[in-house]
Protein backbone atom coordinates (compact mmCIF):
# COMPACT_ATOMS: atom_id res chain seq x y z
CA UNK A 1 0.00 0.00 0.00
CA UNK A 2 1.82 3.49 -0.50
CA UNK A 3 2.68 5.65 1.66
CA UNK A 4 0.77 8.95 2.38
CA UNK A 5 2.78 11.61 4.55
CA UNK A 6 0.12 13.18 6.64
CA UNK A 7 1.10 16.44 7.82
CA UNK A 8 2.59 19.90 6.32
CA UNK A 9 3.56 23.40 6.42
CA UNK A 10 0.72 24.15 5.00
CA UNK A 11 -1.63 22.16 7.47
CA UNK A 12 0.08 24.41 10.24
CA UNK A 13 -0.39 27.31 8.49
CA UNK A 14 -4.21 26.71 8.19
CA UNK A 15 -4.17 26.01 11.73
CA UNK A 16 -3.38 29.08 12.40
CA UNK A 17 -6.12 31.02 10.53
CA UNK A 18 -9.53 32.48 12.00
CA UNK A 19 -11.18 31.37 8.18
CA UNK A 20 -11.63 28.58 5.98
CA UNK A 21 -9.94 28.26 2.73
CA UNK A 22 -11.59 27.92 -0.45
CA UNK A 23 -9.88 27.10 -3.76
CA UNK A 24 -11.37 28.26 -6.31
CA UNK A 25 -9.19 26.75 -9.22
CA UNK A 26 -8.05 23.16 -8.35
CA UNK A 27 -8.13 20.64 -11.21
CA UNK A 28 -7.63 16.57 -12.04
CA UNK A 29 -6.49 14.26 -14.41
CA UNK A 30 -9.02 12.53 -16.64
CA UNK A 31 -8.24 9.30 -16.71
CA UNK A 32 -8.61 8.56 -21.09
CA UNK A 33 -10.30 4.86 -20.32
CA UNK A 34 -12.96 6.35 -18.01
CA UNK A 35 -14.07 9.29 -20.37
CA UNK A 36 -13.99 7.16 -23.65
CA UNK A 37 -16.65 4.92 -21.96
CA UNK A 38 -18.80 7.82 -20.85
CA UNK A 39 -18.43 9.64 -24.30
CA UNK A 40 -19.26 6.00 -25.59
CA UNK A 41 -22.30 5.51 -23.43
CA UNK A 42 -23.34 9.30 -24.54
CA UNK A 43 -23.09 9.33 -28.21
CA UNK A 44 -22.43 5.44 -29.21
CA UNK A 45 -19.67 3.71 -30.63
CA UNK A 46 -19.69 5.71 -33.56
CA UNK A 47 -19.14 8.91 -31.84
CA UNK A 48 -16.05 7.40 -29.80
CA UNK A 49 -14.68 6.42 -32.81
CA UNK A 50 -14.54 9.47 -34.43
CA UNK A 51 -13.47 11.59 -31.07
CA UNK A 52 -10.14 8.83 -31.18
CA UNK A 53 -8.97 9.79 -35.09
CA UNK A 54 -9.19 14.12 -33.56
CA UNK A 55 -6.88 12.92 -31.27
CA UNK A 56 -4.26 11.19 -34.12
CA UNK A 57 -2.58 14.81 -34.62
CA UNK A 58 -1.16 14.72 -31.03
CA UNK A 59 2.68 13.97 -31.85
CA UNK A 60 2.15 15.60 -34.91
CA UNK A 61 5.46 18.11 -34.00
CA UNK A 62 7.48 15.57 -33.29
CA UNK A 63 6.95 13.46 -35.62
CA UNK A 64 7.44 16.59 -38.48
CA UNK A 65 11.25 17.10 -39.42
CA UNK A 66 12.50 21.11 -38.07
CA UNK A 67 12.55 22.61 -41.41
CA UNK A 68 9.03 21.57 -41.72
CA UNK A 69 7.35 22.70 -38.40
CA UNK A 70 9.44 26.09 -39.09
CA UNK A 71 7.49 26.26 -42.95
CA UNK A 72 4.02 25.73 -40.79
CA UNK A 73 4.94 27.53 -37.58
CA UNK A 74 3.58 24.38 -35.72
CA UNK A 75 3.93 25.71 -32.03
CA UNK A 76 6.40 23.95 -29.97
CA UNK A 77 3.90 21.44 -27.67
CA UNK A 78 3.93 21.66 -24.03
CA UNK A 79 6.46 18.71 -21.84
CA UNK A 80 5.60 16.68 -19.14
CA UNK A 81 2.13 17.99 -17.99
CA UNK A 82 0.81 16.20 -15.52
CA UNK A 83 2.64 15.90 -11.48
CA UNK A 84 6.00 14.84 -11.46
CA UNK A 85 5.47 12.22 -8.40
CA UNK A 86 3.26 9.34 -7.67
CA UNK A 87 1.51 10.04 -4.93
CA UNK A 88 0.65 14.16 -6.42
CA UNK A 89 0.33 12.27 -9.82
CA UNK A 90 -2.70 9.45 -8.20
CA UNK A 91 -3.96 12.29 -6.39
CA UNK A 92 -4.70 14.58 -9.88
CA UNK A 93 -6.54 11.30 -11.23
CA UNK A 94 -8.45 9.80 -7.95
CA UNK A 95 -11.36 12.03 -6.67
CA UNK A 96 -11.43 10.08 -3.61
CA UNK A 97 -7.51 10.23 -2.34
CA UNK A 98 -7.90 14.30 -3.90
CA UNK A 99 -10.93 14.37 -1.24
CA UNK A 100 -8.79 12.63 1.80
CA UNK A 101 -5.38 14.64 0.93
CA UNK A 102 -7.45 18.18 0.79
CA UNK A 103 -6.16 18.98 4.30
CA UNK A 104 -2.52 18.29 4.02
CA UNK A 105 -3.04 20.87 1.39
CA UNK A 106 -4.27 23.39 3.57
CA UNK A 107 -7.93 23.56 1.68
CA UNK A 108 -11.15 23.44 3.19
CA UNK A 109 -13.24 23.25 -0.08
CA UNK A 110 -12.24 22.98 -3.70
CA UNK A 111 -13.65 23.91 -6.97
CA UNK A 112 -12.12 21.48 -9.56
CA UNK A 113 -11.79 21.92 -13.46
CA UNK A 114 -11.15 20.08 -16.14
CA UNK A 115 -7.85 19.40 -17.54
CA UNK A 116 -8.46 17.33 -20.84
CA UNK A 117 -11.81 19.46 -21.14
CA UNK A 118 -9.75 22.61 -20.91
CA UNK A 119 -9.48 23.55 -24.01
CA UNK A 120 -13.18 21.78 -25.49
CA UNK A 121 -11.60 18.78 -26.35
CA UNK A 122 -8.75 19.68 -28.85
CA UNK A 123 -9.65 18.53 -32.07
CA UNK A 124 -13.29 18.16 -31.25
CA UNK A 125 -13.60 21.85 -30.49
CA UNK A 126 -12.41 23.41 -34.14
CA UNK A 127 -15.49 25.76 -35.34
CA UNK A 128 -15.82 24.09 -39.06
CA UNK A 129 -17.24 27.80 -40.11
CA UNK A 130 -18.92 30.92 -38.56
CA UNK A 131 -22.50 29.81 -37.67
CA UNK A 132 -21.75 26.27 -37.33
CA UNK A 133 -21.64 23.69 -34.41
CA UNK A 134 -19.83 20.28 -34.47
CA UNK A 135 -22.25 17.11 -32.49
CA UNK A 136 -18.70 15.37 -31.83
CA UNK A 137 -17.77 18.58 -29.77
CA UNK A 138 -21.14 18.52 -28.04
CA UNK A 139 -21.39 15.08 -27.78
CA UNK A 140 -17.85 15.33 -25.41
CA UNK A 141 -18.85 18.08 -23.31
CA UNK A 142 -22.12 16.27 -22.69
CA UNK A 143 -19.90 13.23 -21.70
CA UNK A 144 -17.53 15.11 -19.76
CA UNK A 145 -20.19 16.75 -17.45
CA UNK A 146 -21.67 13.53 -16.72
CA UNK A 147 -18.35 11.57 -15.90
CA UNK A 148 -17.56 14.52 -13.31
CA UNK A 149 -20.81 15.33 -11.96
CA UNK A 150 -20.53 11.18 -11.07
CA UNK A 151 -17.09 11.02 -9.87
CA UNK A 152 -17.03 13.94 -7.90
CA UNK A 153 -20.69 13.40 -5.76
CA UNK A 154 -19.95 11.36 -3.08
CA UNK A 155 -17.06 14.32 -2.12
CA UNK A 156 -19.66 16.93 -2.54
CA UNK A 157 -18.94 18.31 1.28
CA UNK A 158 -15.18 19.24 0.14
CA UNK A 159 -15.17 19.48 -3.47
CA UNK A 160 -17.51 20.35 -6.81
CA UNK A 161 -16.28 19.98 -9.95
CA UNK A 162 -16.66 22.30 -12.85
CA UNK A 163 -19.40 21.77 -15.88
CA UNK A 164 -18.20 22.77 -19.37
CA UNK A 165 -20.33 25.08 -20.70
CA UNK A 166 -19.83 25.59 -24.78
CA UNK A 167 -19.49 29.13 -25.89
CA UNK A 168 -19.32 28.63 -29.79
CA UNK A 169 -23.50 29.54 -30.19
CA UNK A 170 -25.37 30.57 -27.10
CA UNK A 171 -28.05 27.90 -27.80
CA UNK A 172 -25.89 25.22 -26.95
CA UNK A 173 -24.48 27.08 -23.96
CA UNK A 174 -27.81 27.66 -22.68
CA UNK A 175 -29.26 24.06 -23.30
CA UNK A 176 -25.85 22.55 -21.62
CA UNK A 177 -26.28 24.87 -18.51
CA UNK A 178 -29.57 23.48 -18.07
CA UNK A 179 -28.52 20.21 -18.13
CA UNK A 180 -25.40 20.75 -16.05
CA UNK A 181 -27.86 22.35 -13.34
CA UNK A 182 -30.95 20.90 -13.10
CA UNK A 183 -29.86 17.34 -14.57
CA UNK A 184 -26.82 16.94 -13.42
CA UNK A 185 -27.13 19.35 -10.01
CA UNK A 186 -23.06 20.93 -10.88
CA UNK A 187 -23.37 24.22 -9.75
CA UNK A 188 -19.55 25.56 -10.93
CA UNK A 189 -19.81 26.35 -15.10
CA UNK A 190 -16.39 26.81 -16.85
CA UNK A 191 -16.76 28.79 -20.16
CA UNK A 192 -15.20 29.92 -22.79
CA UNK A 193 -14.75 34.01 -23.14
CA UNK A 194 -13.17 34.06 -26.34
CA UNK A 195 -13.71 31.69 -29.41
CA UNK A 196 -11.49 31.33 -32.20
CA UNK A 197 -13.70 31.97 -35.79
CA UNK A 198 -12.55 32.08 -39.26
CA UNK A 199 -12.90 35.44 -40.87
CA UNK A 200 -15.74 35.38 -43.25
CA UNK A 201 -14.31 37.00 -45.79
CA UNK A 202 -12.17 34.81 -46.41
CA UNK A 203 -14.41 32.46 -47.68
CA UNK A 204 -14.31 34.18 -51.02
CA UNK A 205 -10.84 32.50 -51.44
CA UNK A 206 -10.28 29.88 -49.16
CA UNK A 207 -13.14 27.46 -49.41
CA UNK A 208 -11.58 25.51 -46.12
CA UNK A 209 -12.53 26.91 -43.06
CA UNK A 210 -9.91 25.82 -41.26
CA UNK A 211 -7.04 27.58 -43.91
CA UNK A 212 -8.66 30.97 -43.09
CA UNK A 213 -7.44 33.84 -40.95
CA UNK A 214 -9.51 33.65 -37.46
CA UNK A 215 -10.56 36.88 -35.02
CA UNK A 216 -10.97 36.19 -31.46
CA UNK A 217 -14.88 36.83 -30.67
CA UNK A 218 -15.42 37.36 -27.23
CA UNK A 219 -18.94 36.76 -26.98
CA UNK A 220 -19.78 40.56 -26.68
CA UNK A 221 -18.82 43.27 -28.54
CA UNK A 222 -19.14 43.08 -32.65
CA UNK A 223 -19.88 39.13 -32.29
CA UNK A 224 -21.85 37.81 -34.29
CA UNK A 225 -24.27 35.82 -32.00
CA UNK A 226 -26.58 37.56 -28.92
CA UNK A 227 -25.17 35.92 -26.01
CA UNK A 228 -27.34 37.65 -23.59
CA UNK A 229 -29.65 34.08 -23.42
CA UNK A 230 -26.50 32.59 -22.50
CA UNK A 231 -26.04 35.35 -19.83
CA UNK A 232 -29.89 35.64 -18.66
CA UNK A 233 -30.00 31.76 -18.07
CA UNK A 234 -26.61 31.92 -16.28
CA UNK A 235 -27.99 34.55 -13.63
CA UNK A 236 -31.58 31.90 -13.84
CA UNK A 237 -29.23 28.89 -12.17
CA UNK A 238 -26.96 30.81 -10.44
CA UNK A 239 -24.03 30.30 -12.23
CA UNK A 240 -20.86 33.09 -12.16
CA UNK A 241 -19.21 33.16 -15.81
CA UNK A 242 -15.91 31.56 -15.09
CA UNK A 243 -13.69 31.50 -18.04
CA UNK A 244 -10.41 29.65 -18.63
CA UNK A 245 -9.94 30.79 -21.91
CA UNK A 246 -6.30 30.43 -23.51
CA UNK A 247 -4.28 31.66 -26.31
CA UNK A 248 -1.59 29.83 -26.82
CA UNK A 249 -3.05 27.99 -30.19
CA UNK A 250 -3.24 31.69 -31.33
CA UNK A 251 -1.25 31.13 -35.04
CA UNK A 252 -0.67 35.04 -34.97
CA UNK A 253 1.18 35.62 -31.90
CA UNK A 254 1.79 31.83 -30.33
CA UNK A 255 3.50 29.69 -32.53
CA UNK A 256 6.98 29.32 -32.07
CA UNK A 257 7.96 26.19 -33.34
CA UNK A 258 10.88 25.63 -30.49
CA UNK A 259 9.90 27.35 -27.62
CA UNK A 260 6.95 26.31 -25.26
CA UNK A 261 7.98 29.47 -23.04
CA UNK A 262 7.41 31.77 -26.11
CA UNK A 263 4.22 30.89 -26.82
CA UNK A 264 2.42 30.08 -23.56
CA UNK A 265 4.18 33.21 -21.25
CA UNK A 266 0.99 35.60 -20.95
CA UNK A 267 -1.44 33.26 -23.00
CA UNK A 268 -4.27 33.32 -20.58
CA UNK A 269 -3.63 36.85 -19.88
CA UNK A 270 -4.12 38.07 -23.44
CA UNK A 271 -7.25 35.51 -24.03
CA UNK A 272 -9.12 37.56 -20.62
CA UNK A 273 -7.88 40.80 -21.69
CA UNK A 274 -9.75 40.32 -25.25
CA UNK A 275 -13.09 39.14 -23.23
CA UNK A 276 -13.42 41.74 -20.50
CA UNK A 277 -12.69 44.52 -22.38
CA UNK A 278 -15.69 42.92 -24.66
CA UNK A 279 -18.06 42.26 -21.75
CA UNK A 280 -17.56 45.97 -20.58
CA UNK A 281 -17.17 47.74 -23.74
CA UNK A 282 -20.26 45.44 -25.08
CA UNK A 283 -22.45 45.88 -21.85
CA UNK A 284 -22.90 42.69 -20.14
CA UNK A 285 -21.84 43.83 -16.60
CA UNK A 286 -24.23 46.74 -17.40
CA UNK A 287 -27.28 44.63 -17.87
CA UNK A 288 -26.90 41.83 -16.02
CA UNK A 289 -25.24 43.86 -12.54
CA UNK A 290 -26.02 40.10 -10.23
CA UNK A 291 -23.64 38.23 -12.92
CA UNK A 292 -20.01 37.98 -11.78
CA UNK A 293 -17.37 37.10 -13.85
CA UNK A 294 -14.11 35.34 -13.28
CA UNK A 295 -10.59 35.23 -14.98
CA UNK A 296 -8.93 32.34 -14.03
CA UNK A 297 -5.22 31.29 -14.30
CA UNK A 298 -3.37 34.65 -15.24
CA UNK A 299 -2.94 36.44 -11.68
CA UNK A 300 -3.44 40.37 -11.09
CA UNK A 301 -1.12 41.94 -13.03
CA UNK A 302 -3.00 41.99 -16.56
CA UNK A 303 -6.12 43.08 -14.85
CA UNK A 304 -4.86 46.01 -12.71
CA UNK A 305 -3.06 47.19 -15.92
CA UNK A 306 -6.13 47.14 -18.01
CA UNK A 307 -8.45 48.68 -15.30
CA UNK A 308 -5.79 51.53 -15.22
CA UNK A 309 -5.65 51.84 -19.03
CA UNK A 310 -9.64 51.82 -19.23
CA UNK A 311 -9.97 54.61 -16.61
CA UNK A 312 -7.31 56.98 -18.75
CA UNK A 313 -8.40 56.19 -22.06
CA UNK A 314 -11.80 57.18 -21.17
CA UNK A 315 -10.26 60.40 -20.34
CA UNK A 316 -9.60 60.69 -23.75
CA UNK A 317 -12.38 58.70 -25.79
CA UNK A 318 -15.32 58.70 -23.80
CA UNK A 319 -17.82 61.06 -25.53
CA UNK A 320 -17.39 64.14 -23.48
CA UNK A 321 -13.54 64.11 -23.31
CA UNK A 322 -13.77 63.83 -27.58
CA UNK A 323 -15.97 66.07 -27.82
CA UNK A 324 -13.50 68.29 -25.25
CA UNK A 325 -10.48 67.86 -26.42
CA UNK A 326 -10.66 67.06 -30.02
CA UNK A 327 -13.59 67.91 -31.69
CA UNK A 328 -13.05 69.32 -35.18
CA UNK A 329 -14.41 72.81 -34.50
CA UNK A 330 -11.65 73.05 -31.51
CA UNK A 331 -10.07 74.10 -33.97
CA UNK A 332 -9.45 78.31 -35.49
CA UNK A 333 -8.52 77.95 -39.19
CA UNK A 334 -7.46 81.89 -39.07
CA UNK A 335 -5.26 81.69 -35.94
CA UNK A 336 -4.17 78.42 -37.21
CA UNK A 337 -2.69 80.12 -40.58
CA UNK A 338 -1.72 82.97 -38.65
CA UNK A 339 1.01 80.73 -37.04
CA UNK A 340 1.79 78.81 -40.47
CA UNK A 341 2.37 81.90 -41.62
CA UNK A 342 4.41 83.20 -38.71
CA UNK A 343 6.27 79.53 -38.16
CA UNK A 344 6.14 77.80 -40.93
CA UNK A 345 9.39 79.83 -42.53
CA UNK A 346 11.45 76.27 -43.01
CA UNK A 347 12.40 75.34 -46.69
CA UNK A 348 10.74 72.34 -46.38
CA UNK A 349 7.18 74.96 -45.83
CA UNK A 350 7.74 76.77 -49.00
CA UNK A 351 4.86 77.11 -51.83
CA UNK A 352 2.64 74.40 -49.73
CA UNK A 353 1.61 75.96 -46.94
CA UNK A 354 -1.71 76.97 -49.01
CA UNK A 355 -1.94 73.47 -50.25
CA UNK A 356 -2.74 72.18 -46.20
CA UNK A 357 -5.13 74.76 -45.89
CA UNK A 358 -6.89 74.92 -49.29
CA UNK A 359 -7.13 71.25 -49.98
CA UNK A 360 -8.00 70.27 -46.09
CA UNK A 361 -5.13 68.77 -44.82
CA UNK A 362 -5.43 69.97 -41.42
CA UNK A 363 -5.95 66.30 -40.45
CA UNK A 364 -2.70 64.14 -41.63
CA UNK A 365 -4.51 61.22 -40.79
CA UNK A 366 -7.69 61.61 -43.04
CA UNK A 367 -6.65 64.15 -46.15
CA UNK A 368 -9.08 65.94 -48.46
CA UNK A 369 -11.64 65.79 -45.22
CA UNK A 370 -13.26 69.33 -43.73
CA UNK A 371 -14.45 69.21 -40.11
CA UNK A 372 -17.46 68.95 -40.78
CA UNK A 373 -17.00 65.62 -42.71
CA UNK A 374 -15.23 64.25 -39.41
CA UNK A 375 -18.29 65.65 -37.31
CA UNK A 376 -20.67 63.42 -39.39
CA UNK A 377 -18.22 60.66 -39.32
CA UNK A 378 -18.72 60.43 -35.02
CA UNK A 379 -21.82 61.65 -35.00
CA UNK A 380 -23.26 58.32 -33.08
CA UNK A 381 -19.74 57.64 -31.98
CA UNK A 382 -19.66 56.81 -28.27
CA UNK A 383 -17.39 53.70 -27.14
CA UNK A 384 -18.73 53.40 -23.40
CA UNK A 385 -22.45 54.39 -24.59
CA UNK A 386 -23.55 50.78 -24.68
CA UNK A 387 -21.99 50.12 -20.69
CA UNK A 388 -23.73 53.30 -19.97
CA UNK A 389 -20.13 54.40 -18.68
CA UNK A 390 -20.17 58.08 -18.23
CA UNK A 391 -17.52 58.53 -15.54
CA UNK A 392 -14.24 56.80 -15.21
CA UNK A 393 -14.82 55.50 -11.70
CA UNK A 394 -17.97 53.48 -12.81
CA UNK A 395 -14.89 51.57 -14.57
CA UNK A 396 -13.18 50.98 -11.13
CA UNK A 397 -16.43 49.52 -9.59
CA UNK A 398 -17.05 46.94 -11.99
CA UNK A 399 -13.11 45.81 -11.41
CA UNK A 400 -13.95 45.98 -7.57
CA UNK A 401 -17.49 44.55 -7.60
CA UNK A 402 -18.46 41.94 -10.73
CA UNK A 403 -14.70 41.01 -11.79
CA UNK A 404 -12.33 38.28 -10.33
CA UNK A 405 -9.18 36.98 -10.87
CA UNK A 406 -7.46 34.02 -10.29
CA UNK A 407 -3.81 34.01 -9.02
CA UNK A 408 -1.77 30.79 -7.82
CA UNK A 409 -0.22 30.56 -5.16
CA UNK A 410 3.25 31.47 -5.94
CA UNK A 411 2.12 34.82 -7.47
CA UNK A 412 3.95 37.82 -5.61
CA UNK A 413 1.87 40.14 -7.70
CA UNK A 414 -1.27 39.26 -5.90
CA UNK A 415 -0.37 42.57 -3.59
CA UNK A 416 -1.43 44.89 -6.35
CA UNK A 417 -4.83 43.69 -5.69
CA UNK A 418 -4.72 45.31 -2.59
CA UNK A 419 -2.33 48.31 -3.34
CA UNK A 420 -5.40 50.68 -3.77
CA UNK A 421 -2.94 53.80 -4.26
CA UNK A 422 -0.67 52.71 -6.91
CA UNK A 423 -4.39 51.36 -8.84
CA UNK A 424 -6.47 54.22 -9.11
CA UNK A 425 -8.38 53.38 -5.54
CA UNK A 426 -9.61 50.22 -6.88
CA UNK A 427 -9.00 47.00 -4.14
CA UNK A 428 -9.28 44.36 -7.12
CA UNK A 429 -11.02 40.81 -6.27
CA UNK A 430 -8.26 37.59 -6.66
CA UNK A 431 -8.92 34.50 -5.56
CA UNK A 432 -6.99 31.46 -4.48
CA UNK A 433 -6.14 28.87 -7.22
CA UNK A 434 -4.47 25.87 -6.55
CA UNK A 435 -4.07 24.84 -10.02
CA UNK A 436 -3.13 20.96 -8.20
CA UNK A 437 -2.75 18.61 -11.21
CA UNK A 438 -1.05 20.67 -13.48
CA UNK A 439 2.82 20.98 -13.90
CA UNK A 440 3.45 23.97 -12.10
CA UNK A 441 2.77 22.62 -9.08
CA UNK A 442 5.69 20.45 -7.88
CA UNK A 443 4.15 19.41 -4.74
CA UNK A 444 0.64 20.08 -3.63
CA UNK A 445 1.05 19.86 0.15
CA UNK A 446 3.04 23.30 -0.59
CA UNK A 447 0.23 25.44 -2.32
CA UNK A 448 -1.32 27.47 0.82
CA UNK A 449 2.67 27.69 2.38
CA UNK A 450 3.18 29.51 -0.56
CA UNK A 451 0.58 31.40 -0.54
CA UNK A 452 1.21 32.33 3.13
CA UNK A 453 4.45 33.80 2.01
CA UNK A 454 2.79 36.46 1.10
CA UNK A 455 2.39 37.91 4.34
CA UNK A 456 5.42 36.44 5.62
CA UNK A 457 6.96 39.03 3.46
CA UNK A 458 4.27 42.17 4.24
CA UNK A 459 3.35 41.82 0.82
CA UNK A 460 -0.29 40.89 2.02
CA UNK A 461 -1.89 41.51 5.05
CA UNK A 462 -3.86 39.39 6.88
CA UNK A 463 -7.16 40.65 5.84
CA UNK A 464 -5.89 40.89 2.42
CA UNK A 465 -5.07 36.87 2.92
CA UNK A 466 -8.34 36.06 4.22
CA UNK A 467 -9.98 38.07 0.99
CA UNK A 468 -7.95 35.70 -1.06
CA UNK A 469 -8.76 32.73 0.37
CA UNK A 470 -12.11 32.73 1.35
CA UNK A 471 -14.01 36.00 1.04
CA UNK A 472 -13.53 36.28 -2.73
CA UNK A 473 -13.93 32.52 -3.29
CA UNK A 474 -17.25 32.99 -1.49
CA UNK A 475 -18.39 35.78 -2.64
CA UNK A 476 -17.85 34.70 -6.44
CA UNK A 477 -20.18 31.90 -6.44
CA UNK A 478 -22.17 32.24 -3.10
CA UNK A 479 -23.80 36.00 -4.43
CA UNK A 480 -24.98 33.78 -7.70
CA UNK A 481 -26.33 31.04 -5.40
CA UNK A 482 -27.13 31.51 -2.05
CA UNK A 483 -27.30 27.72 -1.47
CA UNK A 484 -24.10 27.27 -3.20
CA UNK A 485 -22.53 25.87 0.14
CA UNK A 486 -25.11 24.29 1.44
CA UNK A 487 -23.84 21.07 3.11
CA UNK A 488 -20.55 21.73 2.83
CA UNK A 489 -17.38 21.79 5.30
CA UNK A 490 -17.51 25.81 4.92
CA UNK A 491 -21.66 26.22 4.94
CA UNK A 492 -21.62 27.98 8.50
CA UNK A 493 -18.88 30.42 7.25
CA UNK A 494 -19.87 30.95 4.49
CA UNK A 495 -23.19 32.33 4.96
CA UNK A 496 -21.70 34.28 7.96
CA UNK A 497 -19.07 36.23 5.16
CA UNK A 498 -22.32 36.60 2.62
CA UNK A 499 -24.31 38.25 5.26
CA UNK A 500 -21.32 40.25 6.59
CA UNK A 501 -21.48 44.07 5.65
CA UNK A 502 -18.17 43.96 5.82
CA UNK A 503 -18.27 41.94 2.73
CA UNK A 504 -19.69 44.91 0.83
CA UNK A 505 -21.77 44.61 -2.34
Amino acid sequence: MATIVRGSRSADIHRQLDHPVVDGDAHWLESVPVFHDYLKATGGQSMLDEYVKTQDGADRWFQTPAEERFRQRMGRPNYWFGPGNTVDRATSMIPRLMYERLPDFGIDFAVVYPTMGLGGFQGANRVQGAGLTSDLRRCCVRAYNIMAADMFRAYADRMTPAAIIPTVTPQEGVEEAEYAVNTLGLKVGMLHGVIQRPIPADEDWQPDPRRRRHYFDNLALDSPYDYDPLWAKMVELGLAYTSHSGSSSDTATRTSPSSVVQSRVGHFAQAHQIALKGLLLGGVPHRFPTLNFAFLEAGIAWAVNVCIDLMLIFTKFGREGLERDLHPHNLDPRQLRELFDEYATDEQFRGRIDRVFDENNLWPNQPGKTAEDLIVRAADWDEFAAAHITRPEQIRELFMHQFYFGCESDDPTVRWAFDEHSSMGTRFKPIFSSDISHFDVTDMTEVLEEAWELVEHELVDEQGFRELTFTNPVTLHGRMNPDFFKGTVVEAEAERELASPAVGV
